[in-house]
């Protein structure tokens, strides 16, 4: 019995472009099994740029006509797909790949069913779509993203001959939130700790956009360590947790 998670991976083409396909299928290939691929958009959308990349990663091009000038008949095409999907229990995760904030309502509704909901997209999308998926994943043109992830395919820079450039290192940064979200959590526990993977997850629920790269560390418990107001302790299982470093001189 098959018991890896179905993915449907749903893009927006009038809204996006097609270096970030090759970076969304790279993103959901760590959460279970790409079985949908459709890529929604106009004719002057998916006959121009979009063909090739269509082609070469096996997406179903859906071709939606526009009715009426102004009309976006794509993104009704897209939502009722997700939800036929959902309802027929052909998949239970669903990435949808777009920057467009209308899209926002169909997460919700997605997640109100019981799916979990990936969202790829640029860094003009809007807080209310990042917000309404399990996770958000920034894909930027220069082939960097804030979730920890590797670079876009296809993303070269171009560099003056006989000259490397080299990447600007992203300041250490220490935001305040992480230290409120440890009392938070801790306050519940009996020995005022939290597990650092425990930690992360809260995160990455209230903020999807969330990852410690954003903030120049290599990742959470790398983060937890530059903090004075945080201590960190690796315990005899093996995990590590983090607690208020006034407790600890309590």
């Amino acid at each position: 019995m098959d018991t890896e998670a179905r993915i449907a991976v749903l893009v927006d083409c009038d809204n996006t472009t097609p270096e970030v396909l090759e970076y969304g299928l790279k993103v959901v290939a760590q959460f279970g099994r790409v079985v949908l691929r459709r890529g929604y958009g106009n004719h002057g959308t998916l006959a121009h740029k979009w063909q090739d990349a269509l082609v070469q990663l096996a997406f179903t091009p859906c071709l939606q006509f526009q009715f009426a000038a102004g009309k976006n008949t794509s993104d009704i095409a897209l939502a009722l797909d997700a939800m036929e999907a959902l309802f027929d229990e052909r998949a239970s995760i669903f990435c949808i790949v777009t920057s467009d904030s209308d899209f926002a309502h169909l997460c919700r509704k997605l997640r109100e069913r019981g799916a979990t909901v990936y969202v790829v997209g640029e860094g003009k999308t809007p807080g209310a779509l990042r917000n309404a998926s399990d996770q958000f994943f920034e894909w930027t043109r220069s082939g960097t993203e804030d979730t920890g992830q590797e670079m876009a395919a296809g993303e070269a820079t171009a560099k003056a001959p006989g000259r490397a450039e080299q990447p600007r290192p992203v300041p250490k940064l220490r935001p305040r939130f992480v230290v409120e979200a440890v009392a938070l959590l801790a306050a519940n526990t009996p020995e005022g700790k939290v597990s650092v993977g425990g930690l992360g997850s809260y995160l990455k629920r209230a903020d999807p956009s969330f990852s410690p790269k954003a903030y120049g560390h290599s990742g959470l418990l790398d983060m937890l360590k530059t903090y004075d107001l945080l201590k960190v302790q690796q315990e005899p299982g093996g995990h590590w947790t983090t607690y208020l470093a006034q407790q600890a001189a309590a």
